[in-house]
């Protein structure tokens, strides 16, 4: 059974593996979790906003995402986003991915 918890709304954006939009080991999420090089999209992966660690959005955590459509449903926070960010999220998608924004979007964080 799920349970929903918190529920605030971000901006969510995609990001890929790569060292222009990470760090110099784009395959190895701040969680210390390997990302595979062949089809990141299929962990179901996302980076967090620090600020959104303090609300709960912790490492591990499964959050709920309704509003995009496509990449609409659970996911688990894997990867932590640069400081220079606040109430954002980005979804690990495959290189060839290059474009996705959606503001207000809602997110819950639940508890499995």
């Amino acid at each position: 059974m799920i349970k929903l918890l918190t529920t605030i709304l971000v901006t969510a954006t995609v990001y890929n593996a790569v060292p222009g939009q990470t760090d110099d080991t784009p395959f190895i999420t701040a969680s210390g979790a390997h990302i595979s090089e062949e089809n990141a999209i299929n962990h179901c992966w996302v980076a967090v906003s620090r600020d959104l660690e303090a609300e709960g959005f912790k490492m591990g955590s499964k959050i709920l995402v309704k509003g995009t459509g496509i990449y609409d449903g659970v996911w688990t926070i894997q990867d932590r986003m640069n400081k220079r960010w606040e109430n954002k999220i980005d979804f690990l998608v495959n290189e060839d991915v290059k474009l996705g924004k959606w503001d207000n979007l809602k997110i819950t964080l639940i508890h499995e």
